[in-house]
């Protein structure tokens, strides 16, 4: 299983329908809206990482009111319970 965060900059008018529109992408598993820099973060998740460029570039990239992404792919990932796991010692 692949997970990437892609971060996204919107068009200032596509503000208000951007994240449905981003939520129907398939691969696509939550958006959020944002403060900061980027508008809009989106959680992917795919069964092999060769589909990860047709996710972001055919998919993300081609959504109306989308005009800039950056793509950070995930090489582990971590829940409240591993991480209690990790850290218990014995108990």
């Amino acid at each position: 299983m692949t997970h990437a965060i892609v971060l996204i900059e919107a068009e200032r008018d596509a503000m208000a329908q951007l994240g449905g529109r981003l939520a129907e992408v398939e691969g696509v598993g939550q958006v959020y809206s944002v403060t900061g820099a980027w508008d809009f973060v989106v959680i992917v998740h795919l069964a092999r990482h060769e589909q990860l460029a047709e996710v972001v570039t055919a998919g993300i990239g081609q959504v109306d009111g989308v005009a800039r992404t950056q793509t950070m792919v995930a090489f582990e990932a971590f829940s409240r319970h591993d991480l209690e796991a990790l850290f218990s010692v014995g108990q």
